[in-house]
């Protein structure tokens, strides 16, 4: 489904995936870097993070490795466009990459927050297009929290499923709406999207 906006071709496009906790973007973005035409074509964005490196991740590959005075120095540099903490640690999109990659004509894809879109859309006004992940019914989007949130206290999922709901309202603002409820078709609906989107602009 295409929302009423036009795009304006300048260098490499920012595709920038965004939806609730259990839509399936990030697994939508996956599929994507993994196909035979696009994964050429179209490069992930490389986060920073705070986190501990977890066994067979690799450094500059899976993510950027930081320390938390590490990751704050960057940011105060204002080398971070936009940042999200998880679990006590923090996540951040690299500016120098993102404005190589796209200087480049290099296509970018990646998977944010609501405010993580907001503020990349702000930097890249003429880059950025805006794909929101869904699924078919707020039932099964409860279900998906739920079932990912197995290990998770109760007060957890419920903050989850409320967040949710409200992000659910945003989907109006973004450039394209993709509806996850068969994935193998998400996945066809998104790859039309970029395709479309890289020919014809």
């Amino acid at each position: 489904m295409l929302n009423s906006f036009k795009i304006k071709r300048k260098n490499g496009f920012l595709f920038i995936i965004s939806g609730p906790s259990g839509s399936g973007k990030t697994t939508l973005a996956g599929k994507i870097l993994k196909d035979n035409f696009l994964k050429n074509k179209i490069k992930k964005s490389i986060s920073f993070t705070t986190r501990p490196k977890r066994t067979g991740e690799v450094n500059k590959k899976d993510y950027f490795f930081l320390s938390d005075a590490q990751f704050k120095q960057a940011l105060k540099a204002k080398k971070i466009l936009e940042q999200t903490s998880y679990l006590g640690y923090y996540y951040g999109t690299p500016k120098d990459q993102i404005d190589k990659k796209l200087a480049r004509g290099k296509h970018i894809i990646l998977c944010v927050d609501l405010n993580g879109v907001a503020k990349l859309k702000k930097f890249y006004p003429e880059n950025a297009v805006t794909i929101f992940v869904m699924p078919p019914s707020l039932r099964e989007l409860e279900t998906r929290i739920i079932k990912r949130c197995e290990k998770t206290k109760k007060a957890e999922v419920i903050r989850r499923v409320r967040m949710a709901k409200k992000e659910l309202l945003q989907k109006n603002k973004f450039d394209y709406v993709v509806v996850n409820r068969e994935l193998d078709k998400a996945v066809k609906q998104l790859k039309t999207i970029l395709i479309n989107t890289m020919i014809n602009n």
